[in-house]
């Protein structure tokens, strides 16, 4: 359903989630303003939308490039934390009709309990602090919007990809291993299903609940039920890059987090547990969210944007000598009886 023409201020909207969104809502006729540091050349903003820059979390910045404006929907994409949301609060108060603040679906409670996610599902996350202060600044309104009927509305994408994001831990690292003929570490069993979902995909969902006014007040979860293995996902990008059989090392997530840091709070508290989700409270009021997008189709749109930008193709010398450690470690482990 297409909204009467709304004043949407987008905070980002050059990014993998965000971009999409931006060029919805402009199809559908909607007026668009996009704030942010006007720094990508990537996902270029349609002609039709007003560029304002300024860093998001230079909250001085924002106010200058904001100051008089009032707009019929603020979606919040940058912020990542409670101050920041609360600064939102006390920015916006009586110049939106709608805030939109984009959050997780990490921030369900990790493991779930119970299959599939649901907004109902409890919020708590005890491995991740980008989720944790992601339901903070989810409590931050809900306190507004009780309190002071703030006209907040939450939304949880799960994994959201476009041409250029792989899904996988290695990136591109891993699509390099592939072409070479060397083994991919995959953690777990590989056999844990996550959700993906296509950016063209998630837009539909994001826009048609801006400036609906049952989504004051609420959360949804904004994710495709399209939930391959970890295993599938390597194999789908393997056959895309050309590599029909990729050999695929399984190592415990505990041991990838031990050797790789820097991901192992987000494999932890996010990949590492299946993660399927009930979406009917969004279709109740955005019936036209149908996602179509497979990863089988993304890993080869995936494949053939790098291969067409040499310059993205980057491979992380260090993660791909862990990841030659984590495979000699598995290969180490004596042959389950």
């Amino acid at each position: 359903m297409t909204r009467n023409p709304l004043d949407i201020l987008f905070v980002g909207g050059s990014g993998v989630i965000s971009a999409a969104s931006v060029t919805r809502a402009v199809a559908q006729g909607h007026r668009v303003t996009v704030l942010n540091r006007g720094r990508s050349t990537t996902r270029p903003l349609p002609g039709d939308v007003e560029q304002l820059t300024a860093d998001a979390s230079d909250h001085d910045a924002v106010d200058a490039a904001l100051a008089g404006r009032d707009f019929d929907v603020v979606a919040q994409f940058r912020a990542f934390s409670p101050e920041h949301v609360a600064r939102d609060v006390d920015r916006f108060t009586g110049r939106t009709g709608q805030y939109v603040f984009v959050s997780s679906a990490s921030a369900y409670q990790t493991p779930p309990a119970r299959l599939p996610v649901t907004e109902a599902t409890p919020l708590r996350n005890p491995f991740w602090q980008y989720s944790r202060d992601k339901i903070a600044g989810e409590d931050v309104l809900v306190r507004a919007h009780r309190e002071d009927a703030f006209p907040a509305t939450v939304v949880r994408p799960s994994h959201t990809y476009d041409r250029t994001l792989l899904p996988t831990t290695g990136g591109w690292t891993d699509v390099a291993r592939m072409r070479a003929g060397r083994p991919v570490v995959v953690h777990g069993d590989g056999t844990s299903l996550w959700t993906l979902t296509h950016t063209e995909d998630f837009a539909v969902g994001f826009v048609g609940l801006l400036g609906h006014p049952l989504a004051i007040g609420d959360a949804f979860q904004v994710m495709g039920t399209h939930a391959p293995t970890w295993d599938q996902v390597y194999t789908w990008l393997g056959e895309a890059a050309g590599v029909p059989d990729p050999e695929i090392v399984h190592v415990a997530s505990e041991t990838i987090a031990r050797v790789l840091p820097d991901v192992g709070d987000g494999l932890l508290g996010d990949k590492a547990h299946s993660m399927v989700f009930d979406c009917s409270h969004l279709t109740a009021l955005v019936p036209e969210f149908r996602p179509t997008v497979t990863y089988d189709v993304g890993a080869q749109e995936q494949i053939a944007w790098f291969d067409a930008h040499p310059e993205a193709q980057q491979v992380d010398t260090a993660l791909d000598a862990a990841f030659d450690r984590l495979v000699e470690h598995a290969r180490s482990l004596p042959a389950a009886p």
